[in-house]
């Protein structure tokens, strides 16, 4: 969890935009838009989700294990953990 006023307001604008996405996507169902413009809508949805939770993920990381002097272990971690969310 994002503890810093800098992250939570961060983290607070993606969600924001998150919503927007997620509402803009009802507008367009509720319209009979198309299947493939559905499916980009959803696409970009997903990525901004998984986006914020590899930030969270990250995040959590360094507060959990930061204080064990790797930073170049976490460093990889958050990498490896950012490969598995795409």
């Amino acid at each position: 969890m994002p503890h810093s006023v800098e992250e939570k307001k961060r983290v607070v604008a993606r969600l924001r935009r998150i919503q927007g996405q997620a509402a803009a996507l009802e507008r367009a169902v509720q319209a009979g838009t198309e299947c493939g413009a559905l499916l980009q809508q959803l696409a970009a949805l997903r990525g901004a989700a998984t986006s914020l939770m590899a930030e969270v993920f990250e995040s959590h990381l360094r507060e959990t294990f930061g204080q064990a002097g790797a930073p170049d272990e976490l460093d990889r971690l958050s990498r490896l953990a950012r490969s598995f969310l795409k």
